[in-house]
């Protein structure tokens, strides 16, 4: 009952928080505000033009979601996509595939169209907005050579990453589940998780424009490689958001809007996966210590790099009945929340002030609380 008690009152703390002190600080020190109308992100009124304070809710967090997601790709396609110049590090995405660069372009163009229909729609429907331009605050890449990205403020740190690519063994496993209750999958590359490292080049020696002979420089291709691994975790997290969100939503509109956003992150997670698995292996980076990319294609099928198709596995039941291919997780209780502490592990959020995940949290508790209404 203490906990209870205990954790309740941390959450009418945050609540109360929000009304206040940080939509007071996002107009005084935070530039823009939070939400597009200034008023708390709980909808604790119900929404106007019949949408639901839960379908809002679920809508807001995802449209954060989106804009984070765009923040962090457009990092990576200003250093690595179809328009950005020749270099070191956009050859060893190549290394991966050869289409590496039109396909972050085209990932970047996705999220950044998710990001402003689901604002758009919000609007549409008279309810609030998410507006994270008060925390556009990080200090990203500080290469030169291609001008203007160094100065300009980002949402995510690609700088100081810790991998988890326990997705990889998690697809393969035939006879887990962790919606039914399975863990420690196997991680494909446990070093990423088990430091913290750049996914994009730093700096212009690490960028090498105009560098496209092959190999790259060992440190270069295991940026790239960091780049690859990040990439698929990244999208598997919105392949499980999108149908855990939409158990949870009342309105058919916003069912058929989560229903057709979702299966578009799977697609990125799909063409990932795949990709990530072509990594030169095995490479140790002489300048990150620690980080080591390893054979493992070595007779452990949970690891095999061409088996990027979910294998079918248990689904709702152990017992009663047989093995289905589907996406995992797909649990609901917790799901937006689980979304933001797995993004946080990742050190996608190094360098954001208390406020940042203050704010998100409750976006992702208000999403947590939606209950589908009759």
């Amino acid at each position: 009952m203490k906990s209870l008690e205990s954790a309740e009152r941390k959450h009418a703390g945050r609540r109360s928080f929000l009304k206040g002190g940080l939509v007071a600080a996002g107009a005084a020190t935070l530039g823009s505000g939070l939400l597009a109308s200034g008023i708390s992100a709980l909808g604790e009124d119900r929404e106007k033009g019949g949408l639901s304070e839960g379908d809002a809710a679920i809508l807001r967090f995802l449209a954060a979601a989106e804009t984070l997601e765009t923040d962090l790709w457009q990092q990576y396609t200003e250093l690595g996509g179809v328009g950005a110049p020749d270099s070191a590090y956009k050859t060893g995405l190549s290394q991966l595939d050869a289409d590496m660069p039109q396909y972050i372009a085209d990932n970047t163009d996705d999220e950044l169209s998710h990001e402003l229909f689901l604002n758009a729609y919000l609007k549409s429907r008279g309810a609030k907005q998410v507006n994270l331009e008060g925390f556009r605050t990080l200090q990203g890449t500080q290469v030169t050579d291609i001008p203007g990205i160094a100065s300009k403020k980002r949402l995510t740190n690609l700088m100081k990453l810790s991998v988890d690519t326990s997705f990889w063994s998690r697809y393969r496993d035939d006879k887990r589940n962790p919606d039914l209750g399975d863990t420690d999958f196997k991680r494909a590359i446990p070093a990423l998780f088990a430091g913290k490292f750049t996914a994009i080049p730093r700096n212009n020696g690490e960028l090498m424009i105009g560098t496209t002979v092959t190999p790259v420089d060992t440190h270069v291709q295991a940026i790239a490689n960091t780049a690859g691994f990040h990439f698929a975790f990244i999208e598997q997290g919105g392949s499980s958001l999108y149908p855990s969100l939409a158990q949870r939503v009342t309105s058919l509109e916003v069912l058929r809007i989560l229903l057709s956003i979702g299966p578009t992150e799977t697609a990125h997670f799909q063409t990932w996966h795949d990709k990530a698995g072509n990594y030169i292996r095995p490479l140790t980076d002489p300048s990150q210590p620690g980080l080591v990319f390893p054979e493992i294609n070595v007779g452990d099928e949970l690891l095999q790099t061409n088996l990027i198709m979910p294998e079918p596995t248990f689904c709702l039941s152990k017992t009663k009945f047989p093995p289905c291919s589907i996406i995992r997780p797909t649990e609901t209780v917790g799901a937006a929340m689980g979304a933001v502490t797995a993004l946080t592990a990742d050190g996608l959020f190094d360098g954001q002030p208390p406020q940042f995940f203050e704010f998100l949290k409750d976006l992702a508790h208000e999403a947590d609380e939606a209950e589908r209404e009759t």
